[in-house]
């Protein structure tokens, strides 16, 4: 796998650069084209390997999906009782997103399925999402967790739901917030034949709900409460065609390059603006970054526009907790990033999902502070960060631990280093930013790409 050599910033970095489609809104859009009646096409410019594990998912259940451009992706729908039994296991790579919410529509198949990942997606907890589709009369079943009683994780073997029964309805009260879970039980929820509730303890992102509301289906949502009504909905899915804004996620590592290197100026286009997605940019302006956030349109009922970042007069320390760190969940480790560089203290806490992710962040963001020279205290559920703003942080050699948030912001803490850092295994960046080291080098940024393809 490649390694990065990315160097001290030598001048500003400068420009106008789109990033990749939004994961979240791309592996819903990709599997409710699949479940519609009719030809759908869904844009997004760059793809990840997450999207691509969905499109292969598909394929392997007898979807057509073509790519007539790059980015371009055209879905003929088997519409809800059209899938086909897959030949083999279905890979979903890396990505836990796939394999959650597509064990939420194979649960109310008539044929089995198994599904399968990589050594890192094999190690994530599944039984949050098992749990509540057994309930609805859902088969699905994984291998036992020795490290934690009563959890499960990949392969999952899902199904099949017998002749002549139906998924029930369900009322299901989540016991943290997870939009994954929250989304399977939805996406179930079409095959049903009464209601799905969900609630959680706080409002988790809502792209399944606004998506599906765009499609005709009864959704209705009250706090953090959502119903999918199966009375009311009429069985069948529309076809539809979406540009897919681009990703937040991925957008919070140029807004903590330019807000960290000195005289930056950085516009990141068409970013998707879903409110349930934005709890960075507030933590941000609490401590005194200097982001203009322009309104532009709206996709499927997500809003999009362009992200204007300078760095400022520089940041002092913050706090995410509770809802905030719950909105802000996959940019924590670059917000842990740009605490690196604020005056005083910053604190994130009730981030215990961190540790369940592509690997522990919360250990692994210490590793990588560490590394850079800046002092951290790692607690059970986040961090406490003291800033080194007014010196360059040391030059550093991190493992990326295969997980691309981590090699991303360790590139980017690299750009304020005494001296090149390097960033190994950075190949996993693909996962989610492709085109990650070619946006940096566009703005200005000097880094090198050692072995295998470029990142």
């Amino acid at each position: 796998m490649p390694d990065l050599i990315v160097h001290p910033a030598e001048r500003p970095l400068l420009g106008s650069v789109p990033v990749p489609a939004d994961k979240s809104i791309a592996h819903r859009a990709l599997l409710l084209a699949g479940l519609a009646i009719g030809q759908s096409r869904i844009r997004g410019g760059t793809l990840g390997g997450d999207v691509l594990s969905t499109v292969n998912a598909l394929r392997t259940l007898g979807v057509r999906v073509e790519e007539p451009a790059p980015g371009d992706l055209v879905v003929d729908g088997a519409g809800l009782s059209g899938l086909r039994a897959p030949a083999g296991p279905i890979d979903c790579g890396n990505s836990g997103t796939t394999m959650r919410l597509l064990s939420g529509i194979l649960v109310a198949q008539r044929f089995a399925a198994q599904l399968v990942g990589d050594a890192s997606l094999s190690r994530r907890p599944m039984e949050r999402v098992a749990k509540p589709l057994r309930l609805r009369g859902g088969h699905i079943e994984g291998q036992l967790d020795p490290r934690k009683i009563g959890e499960i994780t990949a392969p999952l073997d899902v199904g099949p739901l017998p002749v002549p029964h139906v998924l029930s309805s369900i009322e299901y009260d989540l016991p943290f917030p997870c939009d994954q879970v929250k989304s399977a039980l939805l996406f179930s929820g079409l095959f049903a034949d009464g209601p799905t509730f969900v609630r959680e303890p706080i409002v988790s992102r809502d792209h399944t709900e606004r998506m599906l509301t765009a499609l005709g289906v009864p959704v209705d949502s009250v706090g953090a409460m959502v119903c999918l009504d199966a009375a009311r909905f009429s069985g069948a899915l529309p076809a539809f065609e979406v540009d897919v804004p681009g990703d937040l996620s991925a957008a919070a590592f140029l807004i903590a390059a330019a807000q960290i290197v000195p005289g930056s100026r950085v516009t990141a286009r068409r970013v998707g603006l879903n409110p349930t997605r934005t709890g960075l940019l507030e933590v941000l302006r609490d401590m005194d970054s200097s982001i203009a956030v322009e309104i532009k349109g709206e996709a499927l009922g997500e809003p999009t526009g362009d992200l204007h970042i300078t760095s400022g007069d520089g940041l002092r320390g913050g706090r995410a907790g509770g809802e905030l760190a719950s909105r802000a969940l996959d940019e924590l480790p670059i917000l842990l990033g740009l605490a690196a560089r604020a005056r005083g203290l910053t604190e994130v806490f009730d981030a215990r999902e961190l540790r369940v992710q592509e690997t522990d962040r919360i250990a692994a963001m210490a590793s990588v502070l560490g590394a850079f020279g800046v002092r951290c205290e790692e607690r059970t559920d986040g961090l406490l960060v003291e800033g080194r703003p007014d010196r360059p942080l040391d030059a550093a050699d991190i493992d990326s631990r295969g997980d691309h948030r981590i090699a991303m912001t360790a590139a980017v803490l690299g750009l304020v280093a005494s001296g090149p850092t390097r960033v190994r295994d950075a190949g996993c960046i693909a996962t989610s930013f492709p085109l990650f080291v070619g946006t940096l080098r566009a703005l200005g940024a000097r880094i090198e790409v050692e072995g295998a393809r470029a990142a």
